[in-house]
Parts: C-alpha cells; structure tokens; sequence
C-alpha cells in the first residue's frame, strides 16, 4: 500500500441517493432509509464490502470485532500475510496470526483476500539476502508462493479465494519499479508469480494491486498496458486491485469519468477490477472540520457509486475505524481518513456510503 492524495470531483446524478444526508452518531446502519448495516446492504447489490483487519485489535478489543463482524462481508489481512510475517525463516511457515483472521472471517460468513504475494516491502532478512546474491532467488520466491497459497487453498479447511500476487509493481511514471525481485529476476517475475500462483491452487482469482492508477492518467496507462500483454500471453491474471488510498483538497485530481473509464477498460479485456485499500484522509489532523467530513464523505459516496454502476463486486477499505488507521504511522500526523471514528462511532463518511448502497 502507498499513499495517493487526490480529490475526486463531483459528478451531478451519479446515483440515485449519493447526495447523502449525515445522520445522528451512534446508529450503526443509515437511519435515513432505515435499512441495515453496511453488509446487509452491499449483499443486496452484489457487491462485496470489506476492510483491512489488523491482529491486535481484533484479538484485544471486542469493539473491534463487534463492528467488523457486523460491517463487512470481506477481510484483508493488514499485514500478517505478508512475507516477513508468514516465512521469517527459510522454509518455516509461521500462519498463527493470519490463521486467527481467517478463522474469524470464517466464523462470521466473511470472505478472505489474500494480501500479499509479493511486495518489494516487508520481506524477510533472508528472502532479501537471497534475491540479492542470487542463490536461486526463482526457487525461493516460488517456494514462498505455493507454501502460502497451498495453506489457504480453496479445497481446505482455511480457503482464500482471492490473492494480490504482486503488489505495486510499477512506478509513479508508469515504469517497472527497481526491486528485489526486478533485479533478481527481472520483468518476467510478474508473470511467473501468477503462473506459480495458477498452479498452486488453479481455483483462486489472481489480482495485480497498485495505487495511483485509478484514473486515466501514465501510471494507469501503463497498468493496463502490462496487464493487457499479460492476458495476451495466456498469464492468468483475473483482476486488478485499485487502491484508492486519496484525500480531499490537493494532489492529483481524477475525476469519477476518469475512474469510470479506466475501470471500463480494465473489464473490457477481461479482468475484474476490486477496490481493494480505500482512504480518504481529511488532511488536517484527526477530526477536521465539519465541511472537511462532508467533503470526505461525497468522496466516499462517488467513488462507490461509480464502482456500482461500472460493475466493480468487491470495495474493501483500508481499515474502519480511525483508531486503527496505517496514515498517522506513516505520515507522522493524525488524520481522520476512515468510516469510523476512534470510538467506532459512525462518521458521516459511514451514512454516504450506507445511503449510496441502499439507492437503486
């Protein structure tokens, strides 16, 4: 994951419902239509609604569970399925803390994405020592690929169904990004971690995840392009994973036509396009003003509207809840960029998301 800030400008008539109302605090469903939590109202449009899950909460605060279970339909591991997490060591598969998300989401009739393959972040010691001299750095990676994906694969007892295999593969201007594994092994990485991926468990759906390529801009041109010769190749590749990590009020500016577009493309040769890591940071410290949380919130509500009408089946978020967001640890400065508050409290981000979902 990596932060993109932008503003999404505003579409008039995007949905029928996307000019949401903020209602009172405490409700955990929209008491503007009177209908249920998020879920609920996602199953009824055939659309998954998920967030990133970290560990500690989830096993230490039963708010945490509580508001999860009853929210979203999809988890993603925030971390521990990544590989400093899941093989610190050559060959020693350690699953206890993602085995305990999975397990979860299990018991709450949730789906699991799986997060992720491989990342030029947040390797271990010895995977990068391997990819640096060279001491078969192909057999290392694929080891890697199958000894995860075989442990939740879909005809056991912990299925995930769906794998970002690589994450964030290009650069900002849209080239092949210098890491680990491009230096290793060159280009052709990409396409042998979806192939060991195939192989290690052909019922899975095979995701590219990038940020930064939601619009129409080089960064998403480039996206496309490289997925669309893979899918040529016979590369089985099923979808792309879109951020959306953004902000309001500065930085680059899709425009929800742009975002409508660019998915339109994506499904046109043949992939599924999710939104798999959205934000929207209010940049200016953890509450913001009431004008910065609306503005947030029509964020919220355009870019689900256009995934709903551009055919988008799975819009997971990058966490819930503002006391467990990733930004403040990477920015150094608090911010308010989720659905909740840090007392789980619905923010007016969470009603224009339940009123987008309940409009028809």
């Amino acid at each position: 994951m990596a932060p993109m800030t932008a503003r999404f400008t505003r579409r008039a008539g995007l949905v029928a419902g996307a000019a949401f109302v903020a209602t009172a605090s405490g409700a955990h469903a929209d008491e503007s239509t009177g209908r249920g939590a998020l879920r609920d109202l996602a199953d009824a449009r055939g659309i998954r609604i998920g967030a990133a899950v970290a560990s500690r909460p989830l096993a230490n605060e039963p708010a945490y569970r509580e508001t999860l279970a009853r929210e979203f339909s999809s988890v993603t591991c925030e971390n521990v399925m990544k590989p400093s997490f899941v093989q610190p060591a050559a060959g020693t598969f350690d699953f206890q803390a993602s085995d305990a998300i999975v397990a979860f989401a299990t018991a709450h009739g949730m789906t699991v994405r799986g997060h992720t393959l491989v990342w030029h972040q947040q390797n271990p010691a010895w995977l990068e020592r391997v990819a640096a001299v060279g001491e078969n750095p192909a057999d290392a990676l694929r080891d890697h690929i199958f000894g995860v994906v075989r442990h939740y694969r879909n005809d056991g007892p912990a299925p995930v169904p769906v794998w970002d295999v690589v994450n964030e593969a290009l650069t900002d201007n849209g080239l092949m990004r210098d890491t680990l594994w491009s230096r290793a092994l060159g280009p052709r990485y990409l396409a042998d971690a979806f192939r060991w991926a195939h192989e290690a468990d052909p019922d899975s759906r095979l995701f590219y995840n990038d940020f930064g390529a939601e619009g129409m801009n080089r960064k998403a041109n480039a996206v496309h392009a490289m997925l669309r010769d893979l899918t040529r190749d016979g590369v089985p590749v099923h979808g792309v994973g879109l951020q959306m990590h953004v902000g309001i009020g500065a930085g680059h500016t899709p425009s929800v036509t742009d975002l409508a577009a660019n998915i339109a493309r994506l499904r046109a040769i043949g992939l599924d396009v999710h939104v798999t890591e959205m934000d929207v940071k209010l940049q200016t410290g953890t509450g913001g003003d009431e004008a910065r949380r609306t503005d947030q919130a029509q964020v919220y509500a355009d870019v689900l509207g256009t995934c709903l009408e551009a055919g988008v089946t799975s819009f997971t978020l990058w966490g819930f809840t503002d006391a467990h967001s990733w930004i403040p640890g990477f920015t150094g400065k608090p911010d308010g960029a989720l659905p909740f508050d840090t007392a789980y409290e619905p923010k007016p981000a969470y009603h224009a998301l339940a009123r987008v979902l309940a409009s028809d």
